[in-house]
């Protein structure tokens, strides 16, 4: 939060609970800065069932979308951009967006960049590690903060090596804290019972092995 340029990775089993602690950083994020438009926030929510329309050109449209929203006016490259494809009827490459997206950049004194689920970015065609290496690459030029999510993936992890990471889980507490406010919907003989009531939280807690309980 104080420092440029940095990366936070969060891996987490499924279930965990990675994509409500997006949310969570997005909210707080954008709460934070509302009313300071020198600060950029751009979020993207990888999901498998969209592999289709989540290629590298869609995810790279995707942020540079939302931060010419936050701009006073349309940057002219962006209309350059568009006109061009327009009279063409044609749709713009990677590359034009990734220059655009990088321009844009350049127009705030901070910016961060959440990504939830990169484990359910698509692989086709290098997608996944292509869109990795725009962001990386963006952070060099740009001094982006990046925080990103995903399954413990070894591919993955490799990429984020050397960058602060944070495990995302459930801890023994929350989960019994969790079942201390629902064991009263239990039938009347397991409330007569605290021994049994104290068995059924342990042996849920272990289960469990760090998933969020909803």
């Amino acid at each position: 939060m104080n420092t440029s340029n940095q990366i936070l990775f969060c891996p987490g089993i499924p279930g965990a609970g990675k994509t409500i602690i997006t949310a969570t950083v997005i909210d707080y994020l954008r709460t934070r800065y509302k009313d300071n438009t020198k600060v950029g926030i751009a979020y993207i929510y990888c999901n498998f069932q969209r592999q289709g329309e989540q290629k590298l050109e869609g995810l790279l449209a995707s942020l540079l979308k939302q931060l010419a929203q936050e701009q006073p006016y349309l940057p002219n490259n962006i209309k350059d951009i568009y006109n061009c494809h327009k009279k063409k009827r044609t749709r713009p490459s990677a590359d034009e967006i990734s220059r655009a997206l990088y321009l844009v950049a350049t127009n705030f004194a901070r910016l961060f960049l959440i990504v939830d689920a990169l484990d359910e970015c698509q692989i086709t065609d290098r997608c996944r590690s292509k869109f990795l290496s725009e962001m990386f690459n963006l952070r060099a030029r740009t001094g982006v903060n990046l925080f990103a999510t995903s399954r413990p993936i070894l591919d993955i992890e490799r990429e984020f090596k050397g960058c602060v990471s944070r495990e995302i889980l459930a801890s023994d507490e929350d989960v019994r804290r969790y079942l201390n406010g629902h064991i009263s919907q239990l039938p009347a003989f397991i409330l007569k019972r605290p021994d049994l009531q104290e068995e059924i939280k342990n042996e849920i807690t272990r289960a469990v092995e760090g998933m969020y309980m909803p």
